[in-house]
């Protein structure tokens, strides 16, 4: 059965979308179109700073008031940037949905920027920028990212010293002003609500303000490297190829692929890496879809003396895939698939952030055409985009 959906532009731009549920429950998200993408080399990391500085305080709550009134109604309080999209969002009983409301378009209204607390949050950011460092996993995922495109895309969402420590009040509140304006927003609830109550609420809550998203060249590339660290156990590599973009069909078949190759315990390289020749622990997919961009990509966490072997073995699935792929498998990837979609959009907040990528990558309403999407798929497009011409790939390994 079709979720009840609802979705309206308001006159000043803003996107309001809800999912109506029974559970006494929401999800409830604002969001704006614009994140990694729309960054320029010198000020890369400036959507995260925002993310950040945004549950610093408003001219009515300070930080920790903004967290108490969330959390003591119940309620759980975050928020995310990503490569298209930066959004806040938070998770509690339906009955305090007017608190949610209130709480987050206070925050992405009326922040403070002091100065003081960004001199603070830019220390917290460069020990996260060390963390994804030291993290030999996080590192590959951001290196495999830098050699499958060029700049200034392929710098970390997170920026660096250089880009972050150029970063003052004055571009913060100028980017700020530009971005967090109604026709770039989106707002999402998920959970037992009123869609005219959180309608009529957006319109008053928000002026006609117009901003606009700056838009930077996206080039792809493809490089090839291994290096290496002192102080490793093992080694970590990651193989990734360009995919079709959101709004491709393609797209859809990418996905198939993905899943196929490494989407759990029963995919072709689990069992070819792991099951049958102990090579590995860890053996995942994952993927990128967008408008704008996509990837699909492998890792796998091996020795040092396995890194070639293994690298072999992706490319030689692959090869098998575009050339003898059954109905049967394909077919069983495609429930795997279905369930999954299923299973994730029980949980309201995994379904919140589902509609937001959907209506940034196109309209809300198309993420309930994602069954229908993945039936259609045939085979032969799978096997198509699994003779991969061209790939980047990384490796870090014991020194």
């Amino acid at each position: 059965m079709k979720p009840k959906f609802y979705r309206k532009v308001l006159k000043n731009g803003m996107v309001v979308i809800l999912e109506k549920r029974e559970l006494p429950i929401v999800s409830v998200a604002f969001a704006v179109r614009c994140g990694g993408i729309n960054e320029s080399a010198g000020e890369k990391g400036i959507s995260h700073y925002i993310e950040h500085m945004l549950y610093k305080g408003t001219p009515t709550r300070n930080v920790k008031q903004i967290a108490e009134e969330i959390e003591r109604k119940g309620g759980i309080l975050n928020g995310f940037t990503d490569e298209a999209i930066t959004a806040y969002w938070c998770k509690m009983p339906s009955k305090h949905l007017d608190t949610a409301l209130d709480v987050l378009s206070d925050m992405v209204k009326n922040p403070l920027f002091e100065v003081k607390e960004m001199e603070k949050e830019r220390k917290v950011i460069f020990e996260e920028i060390k963390m994804r460092r030291d993290n030999p996993m996080v590192y590959v995922f951001d290196e495999i990212h830098r050699f499958l495109y060029g700049a200034p895309f392929n710098i970390p969402l997170i920026g660096t010293h250089e880009s972050m420590n150029s970063i003052n009040r004055n571009k913060m509140l100028e980017r700020f002003k530009k971005i967090y304006t109604p026709n770039n927003m989106i707002l999402c609830v998920i959970g037992d609500a009123d869609f005219d109550k959180i309608v009529s609420f957006a319109e008053k809550a928000f002026g006609k303000e117009k901003g606009e998203v700056p838009k930077y060249e996206i080039k792809t590339r493809n490089e090839i490297k291994i290096e290496k660290r002192k102080g490793l156990d093992q080694a970590n590599l990651v193989l990734a190829y360009h995919s079709p973009l959101a709004g491709d069909k393609r797209s859809y078949a990418a996905e198939i692929l993905n899943t196929l190759m490494a989407g759990g315990m029963s995919s072709r390289l689990f069992s070819e890496i792991r099951e049958k020749r102990n090579m590995a622990y860890a053996v995942k997919a994952a993927s990128s879809i967008n408008k704008e961009f996509a990837y699909n990509l492998i890792y796998v966490g091996t020795t040092k003396e396995n890194v070639e072997p293994v690298k072999k073995l992706i490319i030689e699935e692959f090869e098998k895939v575009a050339k003898s792929l059954s109905e049967k498998e394909f077919n069983e990837i495609k429930e795997q698939l279905v369930g999954n979609y299923y299973i994730s959009s029980e949980d309201s907040q995994s379904q919140m952030m589902e509609l937001l990528t959907a209506e940034i990558n196109g309209k809300a309403e198309e993420l309930y055409e994602y069954e229908k999407n993945i039936r259609n798929v045939k085979i032969a497009d799978v096997k198509e985009l699994a003779k991969i011409k061209n790939y980047s790939f990384f490796a870090l390994v014991p020194e």
